[in-house]
């Protein structure tokens, strides 16, 4: 009497498991060269934005201190 409970989880959660298989065969996965390329893009990206925002903080802190040691 026990088992049956148990077997219709099981059968559920391998229900579940063929429809993510399913699915991830439906999706249209980027080419290797493509995912390098826009990785660069980020990365060249998050670099220069990098330097604008710390080259904004070397500014408005040498204003600070210079507006407090007046």
């Amino acid at each position: 009497m026990m088992d049956k409970p148990a077997a219709k989880k099981d059968n559920k959660f391998v229900k579940y498991l063929r429809g993510i298989k399913s699915e991830m065969k439906k999706i249209a996965w980027p080419a290797r060269k493509q995912v390098i390329h826009n990785t660069l893009i980020v990365l060249i990206c998050v670099i220069v934005f990098g330097v604008i925002i710390a080259a904004l903080d070397a500014i408005f802190n040498y204003g600070i201190i210079s507006w407090f040691t007046k």
